[in-house]
């Protein structure tokens, strides 16, 4: 392999010119910066990265810790930092903690040995001291989805409130009036906060989430089958199944199928954290989607501006109710718009001007099926503010909910 040397001796200067040459030092004659370059393309020569960051005191490497890598929220997530980091001149080091602290530190302390120049984290849990430690010392450091209160760093991430809100609208307008979620560990930040959204949601519908109706899972596949196994012993078994997450939701579905029934005949179900595999099971399923590219997108700049002195700010984008079929929802009598003639979510067709499929409360945005609350038997309407069906995108609209936000 050509080293510096053998480039030098080619161009017919100085290691040194060869050295700012490649360093983008502005004192190097345009006709010799002309022959180094000539001379590294012929040999095929290629810089020393190890070298370089001892030099420069940067590795032009980015760190991401996320919670599982078997969730596919957190797959997409890892891929579109990969691309955002790549598009910048950065390269990737991935961790998986699994959903858990130990493992999660343990690629911490991993990542930062090897100096990489900032740090991704989707933290496990939010009592890791390695965390502030690390911020304290000056890491650049952005947290994704989730954070850790008291570590005052920049956080990317997806507010949900109001497309559980719109959720809860959503089954409220169907006739469901017992209402049940698995919840993920109150340990993060998304765990607790999805379970305080739907509890105020049904609030706002005079509706209660007594203890029975609230699961403690791990955003785990087998915890979701566990806790509705318990939902279905239940004297009055819950009508409604919320999921806090997707893998959660299909143990749910396995759980449901073991037991003979089915959705929405026998029980509805619906999750957080929509996914391509909804749309292929039966009946699909209504969830609430992420932006997840455009999360990770923006989390990758944020740490860039941080490793390279800008002050970057927070970042929250909102999540919607992706409505399908799975929670009692008739098909559309209309048949389906094509992508060609629907328009993107954020496009004035589909956000801005009325739309005669649009829901009540929802202009703009066609609904399959409408989303509007109607007063059931037990339900009051909401408070005031508490809206109806603002997010909610018919299925066709689902993936470019997630791949399309800016």
């Amino acid at each position: 392999m050509a080293s510096i040397k053998d480039v030098a001796a080619e161009a017919g200067v100085s290691v040194a010119t060869v050295s700012r040459v490649l360093n983008e030092h502005p004192s190097v004659s345009a006709e010799a910066r002309a022959r180094v370059r000539a001379a590294v393309e012929a040999l095929g020569y290629r810089p020393n990265a190890v070298a370089r960051s001892l030099r420069t005191d940067q590795t032009r490497t980015l760190g991401l810790v996320i919670s599982d890598v078997l969730n596919p929220y957190f797959t997409e997530l890892a891929r579109s930092v990969e691309e955002e980091a790549r598009a910048l001149g950065y390269s990737v080091i991935i961790g998986n903690a699994d959903e858990r602290p130990d493992l999660q530190d343990h690629h911490v302390r991993t990542l930062l040995d090897r100096r990489i120049d900032g740090l991704l984290v989707s933290p496990t849990d939010g009592g890791s001291p390695l965390m502030l430690q690390a911020a304290r010392a000056g890491t650049p450091m952005v947290f994704v989805d989730r954070w850790i209160k008291g570590v005052d760093v920049p956080v990317v991430r997806a507010d949900g409130q109001q497309a559980v809100r719109d959720l809860v609208a959503h089954l409220c307008g169907l006739g469901h009036r017992r209402l049940a979620i698995i919840a993920g560990p109150a340990a993060t930040t998304t765990g607790s906060e999805r379970v305080r959204a739907f509890r105020d949601a049904l609030a706002a519908y005079g509706l209660a989430l007594p203890d029975a109706y609230t699961g403690q899972g791990d955003f785990q596949a087998e915890s979701g089958r566990r806790v509705t196994e318990g939902f279905l012993d239940l004297p009055e078994p819950p009508e409604v199944i919320f999921a806090a997450d997707n893998l959660m939701a299909l143990g749910a579905l396995d759980a449901i199928r073991a037991r003979g029934l089915r959705v929405p005949d026998d029980i509805a179900l619906a999750a957080f954290d929509d996914i391509p595999w909804f749309v292929h099971t039966d009946p699909p399923i209504t969830a609430i989607a992420q932006p997840t590219g455009a999360l990770g997108r923006a989390a990758v700049r944020a740490l860039v501006d941080r490793v390279e002195g800008r002050g970057p700010e927070s970042v929250t984008l909102p999540a919607r109710l992706v409505v399908r079929r799975s929670c009692g929802e008739a098909p559309s009598p209309v048949s389906p718009v094509s992508p060609e003639s629907s328009g993107s979510p954020e496009s004035p067709e589909s956000s801005g001007s009325p739309d005669s499929s649009g829901s009540p409360g929802s202009p703009g945005l066609p609904v399959e099926p409408p989303v509007a609350v109607t007063v059931v038997p037990g339900v009051r309407e909401p408070a005031a503010g508490a809206g109806a069906g603002a997010g909610a995108v018919p299925e066709d609209e689902s993936f470019a909910t997630n791949r399309s936000m800016p």
